[in-house]
């Protein structure tokens, strides 16, 4: 079972920014992950147009082709939960970043990768794949579509899996 995963990501769903107002004053936002098969999802944060979740929601990754879909809802009692608006994550950028084969030597902070924000991507500005306690992380600004405003902060980080294929054989 274990040759058809790479590695583990781990998905920090850290918080929301103006999103679009989808009850009387406000929303209850929560955010669905879904990426190939899997699908997971965060809490629900009441009346709060700029929630703060910083939850941590894992991903078995078998393809770093497969984007991570996010979709951002606004959770109603008595009827159909409203769609707030949608991201996308582009996982090769990071996977490049990660097979660069990196050492200890690097200090905290330390950028390895910038990824630029373009049409092509829900990046809402330029995001680095940054060193940090020995691991390689991605903070992301994304933009949501399909919808008059809002942003999702998201952080992506790599796990390697004992008995997984792993990313360093170049499977990107």
């Amino acid at each position: 079972m274990m040759d058809n995963i790479l590695g583990l990501l781990k998905l920090r769903i850290k918080r929301g920014i103006n999103l679009a107002i989808r009850d009387a004053n406000s929303s209850d936002p929560y955010v669905v992950v879904n990426m190939g098969e899997q699908k997971l999802k965060t809490s629900v944060v009441k009346n709060n147009c700029n929630p703060e979740w910083n939850e941590e929601l894992t991903l078995s990754i078998s393809d770093v082709q497969t984007p991570i879909h996010l979709t951002v809802f606004d959770k109603d009692t008595f009827s159909i939960d409203d769609k707030i608006g949608d991201a996308e994550i582009d996982l090769k950028p990071y996977a490049n970043a990660i097979q660069m084969k990196l050492d200890d030597t690097l200090s905290d902070g330390c950028a390895i990768k910038k990824v630029q924000a373009n049409r092509t991507n829900c990046l809402a500005e330029e995001s680095s794949c940054i060193w940090k306690d020995g691991k390689i992380i991605q903070e992301m600004i994304l933009r949501l579509r399909n919808v008059e405003s809002g942003e999702l902060v998201v952080e992506i980080e790599w796990v390697d899996v004992p008995g997984s294929r792993g990313l360093l054989g170049g499977q990107c």
